[in-house]
């Protein structure tokens, strides 16, 4: 193999990309392991309200219980296995019941009745309530954990932030936990989620493929990596008005936003499956749910002040500036996604020298998987 010059280095191999034994492995000590932002706190509206959402291997049903906590639990009957709820989201009136055998869960879950319990009269039902999963909500999301001793969601979590923008003052200034979800779009991308992550961290694609984008920020038309720099938001161009499509005026600038974030905008990773995108009007969170080695499921949320969202404010100009970037990123990532088996990168592919942070992104990973992945 040819040595390479000193201004590239090497990706991770193809078969990090495509191998299903790697992502089971991805599944186990990545997103089984850390903290994982799960709902839109808000979704959880009232007691009994319920979302299932996919983490690692395991179905999390996430739950409002009558104390107004959110709470969240395996996705799974503690009598013979059967999924709870196959829905994405609903809403009960006080419990759970398995339409198996009709053991039932209060909002707690607290096994509270079965089918001839008095019958049973060994059976622990403190022993038998549902699993509970650690919640932590944060940026007006639930943020859970599979681990049983959950790792420091300050260090893990507020730390990505405090990483990228120097400090967490900078993004409380969004109240992004006050924010209403002015806009949902739900993207099924057929590829490996670590191809998501690096095409989000880099912009030596820009010019290539973001039109709109580099219009609205021209710095990023010569790829700067703004995630590369500590506290850097990208400055709007000259004539640009707004994060809008076309570069006009967008909506209420969000009241805490301070001056010198104003027209500018920053983009922060928490690993392993959040995007954070600030503008001085509105938030766009990216939240992935990896299901396969080349498939994964994007939730992206445009986040705007209530009183915005309620009043109708026409949203399209904001929403579409990133949603044509989402549609450009996955379609890219779609074009690696068969690749990656491919003998041609059976050894990977190589990082330019603007591309190089990349490269601890890889070496996280790795460190993750351990000596097992080798």
């Amino acid at each position: 193999m040819t040595a390479l010059p000193p201004s590239l280095i090497s990706t991770l191999p193809g078969g990090y990309y495509a191998d299903e034994g790697v992502f089971a492995l991805e599944q186990a000590e990545i997103f089984e392991s850390m903290w994982f932002c799960a709902v839109r706190a808000a979704e959880l509206d009232r007691p009994g309200a319920f979302r299932t959402v996919q983490v690692g291997r395991e179905s999390v049903l996430l739950t409002r219980s009558r104390d107004g906590s959110i709470r969240a639990f395996l996705n799974v009957c503690r009598h013979r296995g059967s999924r709870l709820r196959t829905e994405e989201s609903g809403q009960v009136k006080n419990a759970f019941s398995c339409p198996y055998h009709a053991w039932t869960y209060d909002l707690e879950g607290r096994l509270i009745a079965a089918p001839n319990l008095t019958r049973m009269p060994g059976l622990d039902r403190s022993g038998y309530g549902l699993v509970n999963v650690h919640v932590r909500e944060w940026l007006g999301y639930a943020w859970v954990c599979l681990a049983d001793d959950p790792p420091s969601f300050e260090a893990d979590v507020v730390g990505e932030v405090v990483t990228r923008l120097g400090a967490e003052e900078p993004i409380r200034n969004y109240g992004i936990d006050e924010l209403a979800v002015g806009r949902r779009i739900v993207y099924d991308v057929k590829a490996n989620w670590k191809l998501v992550v690096e095409n989000f961290m880099e912009c030596y694609h820009c010019a290539t493929i973001h039109p709109e984008l580099t219009e609205v920020l021209p710095e990023f038309a010569d790829g700067y990596a703004a995630q590369s720099f500590v506290g850097h938001g990208a400055e709007f161009g000259e004539e640009v008005r707004g994060f809008t499509v076309d570069g006009s005026e967008g909506v209420d600038r969000i009241p805490g936003v301070s001056e010198d974030q104003d027209r500018r905008y920053y983009a922060i990773t928490v690993k392993p499956q959040v995007f954070i995108n600030l503008v001085p009007d509105h938030v766009i969170i990216h939240r992935m749910f990896p299901l396969a080695a080349g498939r994964t499921i994007v939730e992206c949320d445009w986040l705007f002040r209530e009183d915005v969202v309620g009043r109708g404010t026409d949203l399209g100009p904001s929403v579409e500036l990133f949603h044509r970037v989402n549609l450009q990123d996955f379609d890219a990532c779609e074009r690696c996604q068969p690749a990656m088996g491919s003998r041609a990168y059976a050894r990977g592919g190589v990082l330019v020298p603007s591309e190089h942070h990349i490269g601890e992104f890889h070496a996280w990973v790795l460190g993750r998987l351990g000596a097992a992945s080798a």
